[in-house]
């Protein structure tokens, strides 16, 4: 498998969880309630899989990789990845800060928790199809599948 294959491979694993997420902004949108322990669980999942994980890899690997071969940081595509990338780490600390430590949030921080889970289920959406239709495609016509799969090996041992 190839690097880029890992990393759609995962995007469907993302894509399982952010369909459930989208079911509890439906709930939260008829019922004005959460699922808090639910909640806490995806925003976990959120963090440490997809951002701490699935967009470490892309960035300290595969960015990095694009930016040595002479893609800016700065310009489209790679940073339009890494704005994103941010914009969904703001959301996912939005929910951590409104869901209560115990018991049910008060109307405000349902609110706050539903207008950021949404968003970062929609960002997330449209990275995703983003990077498989068009990023990955473009580093695997440029790139080297060897040189990726050797920088992710060396980061693994440290």
């Amino acid at each position: 498998m190839t690097p880029t294959e890992t990393l759609k491979h995962e995007h469907q694993v993302i894509l399982r969880v952010l369909e459930a997420a989208e079911n509890e902004v439906a709930s939260i949108e008829k019922n004005g309630t959460i699922h808090a322990s639910l909640l806490r669980e995806m925003a976990d999942f959120f963090r440490g899989f997809v951002d701490h994980c699935h967009h470490a890899k892309e960035e300290r690997h595969l960015f990095d990789l694009m930016y040595q071969r002479g893609m800016s940081m700065r310009s489209r595509p790679l940073a339009v990845m890494l704005h994103d990338h941010e914009q969904g780490r703001a959301c996912i600390r939005a929910i951590w800060e409104a869901l209560p430590e115990e018991g049910e949030p008060d109307a405000a921080a349902t609110g706050r928790i539903r207008e950021n889970l949404s968003a970062y289920t929609s960002l997330l959406r449209s990275h995703i199809d983003r990077e498989d239709h068009v990023l990955y495609p473009m580093e695997d016509s440029i790139g080297d599948g060897d040189q990726l799969k050797a920088e992710q090996r060396k980061e693994s041992r440290l």
